[in-house]
């Protein structure tokens, strides 16, 4: 591979209800075995029943991209060898990796819950995120206390 190699990213097509590509990248994360049509109706299930709930807001996608800004990390940390000795070193997110990172967790974070289904799981996910409550808001804040605890290594990065 030549060293200057710059790798493309792979472009999704919107999603078929709202026409977002961020909706879609969701779907795309949720699918399980390639069928995509199921994830599709899990997610607009769990959506409407997430905008159900929130009296405040009617409009579903403003929900849903509310709830993910409200998991995007903004700072991360990164382990560097310096010297025989490793240090966590905090560093900026790029947009595209908190995008990535928070759609990870809501969806990780939505399917550990049991004993119901998906969808009613995704919504919840989504009322805790949209609220600043829930696991992938604690996921969100930890890695941030993690880089504040060792902003001292900032100057390594």
């Amino acid at each position: 591979m030549p060293r200057n190699y710059k790798s493309t990213s792979v472009h999704v097509r919107p999603d078929p209800k709202f026409g977002s590509i961020l909706i879609s990248k969701f779907i795309n994360r949720m699918m399980l075995d390639g069928k995509k049509t199921t994830a599709q109706r899990i997610f607009y299930e769990g959506l409407s029943m997430a905008a159900k709930k929130i009296t405040d807001c009617d409009d579903e996608f403003e929900i849903f991209s509310k709830a993910l800004e409200n998991v995007r990390p903004t700072v991360e940390v990164r382990s560097k060898r310096v010297g025989g000795a490793n240090y966590q070193v905090p560093r900026e997110v790029k947009r595209q990796r908190q995008q990535s990172l928070a759609i990870r967790w809501m969806v990780e974070n939505s399917r550990k819950k049991k004993g119901k289904p998906m969808a009613e799981r995704l919504a919840e996910e989504l009322l805790d995120a949209y609220n600043g409550t829930g696991t992938s808001v604690q996921w969100k804040e930890n890695i941030h206390k993690m880089a504040d605890a060792n902003r001292a290594y900032a100057h390594f990065a």
